[in-house]
């Protein structure tokens, strides 16, 4: 008898709890949970789902496939997300049979935050609440035959700027080559020809661009953009039946290869950084920094589009704003270039491979940044060719690489930085003779065969004035040797050295070793580093610095390039590093600079001009792998500066040139004075 109670108790769990679960499962949702879960598939983007939660009726009134187009193209058009609500009430009603949801909604889209009030309407089938769908349940005002349009406000990008006001980077107009395909007439074939050798673009391309579907007789399809200046090339294609020209908007770069790796570039922006920069205000039809200040500066002088969102009607009126977000233009930006100067420049080094450097050395303005070879920014504008973009990179002269943001072996022009070190160390005195040892020189003979070798025998003392003055290789091996890699390393740390330097663009770091980076391994590289040889390695801007600082009593200036009103008014610059040295050392190193230029022996003496007070040191840097070294180039060097210039210039492979190696720059900065 237990027995049998115990089974029937058994069952009777048993369906209670089958119960249960029946009843879960049949449980009703409520129409408000309906509402919140369809609001969530939006946001998830969950279209076909959605379709599921509308009613049998709504479904006959317009198919999956119209309906997730629909959602679609409207959602993800307006770039919708973050879609939320927050219920208000909720009504029945007994005539219709269904219950009203009532909520206020809110979204994020390309025209910014959206709140409006909406209604849902909701119906049972089955047992469960479904939606009784129409357009309106994507915004209130909108009909199953209204459109949502987005229309683009267009913002201009900010201005670069030279000191003066000439414009380096602008908005203006170039001119795109179209072809009118119901116009080339009956000599088709040739025409076509004939456009494919004055512009360079190929025949096979141009015959699949007037092919494409979109394309009518009337129709004017662009094949090239050329700058609005060049006459002659549009003068000869006007000649020909077919051809259109139309200005169009376009960043133009006036100064184009004079200032190009200054200034950079735009393109029109990639899929893969549209991705990246989602919700930054950029669009499809976005241009964007590449390189240079276009980049640099980017955040600053982009200009952000204004949207619309608007419903339309079926014949084209506009019905109601939905969201309006006003375009913001980019800022200008004005540097400290000086233009005229920079063309000067680029003009005197435009057949070699090198820099200028210059600066105010009292304030730190770049007045110039040169690098040459170089290319013409407007190039990338209008368009290169796969054939272009090839021959750019693969140029063994390195148009693209812009080699003032490089770092260098200095050679002898860091034979002033050396002397610094060792009088602020106490390791030298300014008057101590080393000693006469001829023109090869070596410490013991623990080096083996290597020596240090310099080119000039001199008479006098030994001291660091003749040093500087007949540039002596052997004398700074010996400052190097006396102060030891220890101090002289910490003290090249306090300069800047393994730092990196504050610029806009992108600095290479200074250093002096090239493996372990804060170490100078062994007594020979010492002594090579102390002539500027060895591991070092410099950056120009970060060299016109440290120079600054002969300049300016032990303060070495920090370099800039945005023009700022009220340090140029005042000529007071921002220090980067606050006395390097003591005035009075910094005031030694000048004036034996000084000597260098105007002393008959000294190596840049015909950099010497009456009536202006000149310090300058030459410099040669061999890039060897090995002593046996021969075919490796040479660097040729010259820094300078006067009260209110300095320049840091160097030209690759000097070797080569019949000027007298670093005298070759002196004849192109004396121009400058």
């Amino acid at each position: 008898m237990k027995k049998k109670i115990s089974i029937i108790f058994a069952i009777l769990i048993i369906v209670a709890i089958a119960g249960t679960i029946i009843y879960v499962k049949t449980k009703e949702e409520k129409p408000e949970e309906v509402v919140n879960q369809y609001i969530s598939l939006i946001s998830n983007q969950k279209y076909e789902e959605m379709y599921e939660k509308i009613t049998d009726q709504s479904k006959q009134k317009i198919s999956q496939s119209d309906f997730i187009k629909r959602n679609k193209n409207i959602y993800q058009g307006i770039d919708a997300y973050d879609i939320k609500i927050e219920i208000k009430g909720i009504e029945k009603d007994k005539e219709d049979k269904t219950t009203k949801v009532n909520y206020t909604e809110t979204m994020s889209t390309s025209a910014g935050n959206i709140t409006f009030d909406n209604t849902t309407k909701l119906k049972k089938e089955n047992k469960q609440y479904k939606i009784v769908w129409s357009s309106s349940q994507i915004f209130p005002q909108l009909r199953d035959n209204d459109k949502i349009r987005i229309s683009t406000i267009k913002a201009s990008r900010g201005e670069i700027l030279d000191r003066n006001g000439n414009k380096l980077a602008e908005n203006g107009k170039i001119s795109s080559i179209g072809i009118v395909p119901g116009k080339l007439g009956e000599n088709k074939e040739e025409n076509i020809k004939k456009i494919s050798e004055l512009t360079g673009v190929s025949e096979d391309y141009i015959k699949k661009q007037i092919s494409a579907s979109y394309v009518k007789d009337d129709t004017f399809v662009p094949i090239k953009k050329i700058a609005m200046n060049n006459t002659n090339l549009k003068e000869q294609l006007l000649q020909i039946s077919g051809v259109m020209i139309n200005s169009t908007d376009a960043r133009v770069y006036p100064y184009g290869k004079e200032a190009s790796h200054i200034t950079g570039y735009v393109q029109p922006i990639s899929a893969e950084i549209l991705a990246e920069k989602d919700g930054k205000g950029y669009n499809s039809s976005s241009i964007i920094g590449k390189t240079g200040l276009e980049s640099a500066y980017e955040d600053k002088i982009r200009g952000i589009d204004g949207v619309e969102i608007y419903i339309e009607d079926s014949e084209g009126n506009k019905l109601k704003e939905i969201a309006k977000q006003d375009k913001q233009d980019g800022k200008d930006i004005k540097l400290t270039i000086d233009a005229d100067l920079q063309t000067k420049l680029y003009n005197q080094l435009k057949d070699d491979k090198g820099f200028f450097v210059v600066l105010e050395p009292q304030t730190g303005e770049v007045l110039a940044l040169v690098s040459t070879p170089t290319f013409d920014a407007n190039d990338f504008v209008l368009g290169l060719t796969n054939e272009q973009w090839e021959q750019l990179n693969n140029d063994e002269s390195k148009p693209l690489y812009t080699r003032f943001l490089q770092s260098y072996c200095p050679g002898s022009t860091f034979k002033p930085i050396t002397g610094a070190i060792g009088l602020t160390t106490g390791k030298i005195t300014a008057n101590e003779d080393f000693g006469y040892t001829g023109t090869s020189w070596q410490k013991d003979s623990g080096w083996g065969t290597y020596k240090v070798t310099t080119l000039t025998g001199y008479q006098g003392p030994k001291n660091l004035a003749n040093a500087l003055l007949y540039s002596d290789n052997i004398y700074f091996a010996q400052s190097a040797l006396k102060i030891g890699a220890d101090t002289f390393t910490q003290n090249l740390d306090k300069l800047g050295f393994n730092e990196q330097i504050e610029f806009p663009l992108n600095l290479a770091k200074s250093q002096y070793a090239n493996q372990n980076g804060n170490k100078i391994e062994g007594e020979t590289k010492l002594a090579d580093s102390g002539y500027g040889q060895g591991s070092i390695l410099v950056n120009p801007i970060h060299m016109a610095s440290i120079y600054s600082s002969f300049a300016n009593d032990g303060n070495m200036i920090k370099p800039y390039i945005e023009y700022d009103e009220q340090k140029a008014n005042t000529q007071q610059g921002e220090i980067l590093k606050q006395k390097v040295m003591t005035k009075e050392i910094a005031q030694t190193i000048k004036n034996d600079l000084i000597q260098v230029v105007e002393n008959k022996n000294g190596t840049a003496n015909d950099m010497k001009i009456e009536g202006v007070t000149i310090a300058g040191k030459t410099g040669t840097a061999e890039l060897k792998t090995s002593s046996e070294d021969t075919q490796s180039g040479t660097l040729g060097w010259f820094n300078c500066f006067s009260d209110d210039m300095l320049i840091v210039s160097m030209v690759e492979n000097i070797q080569d040139n019949r000027d007298g190696g670093s005298h070759y720059l002196i004849k192109k900065i004396r121009t400058l004075f």
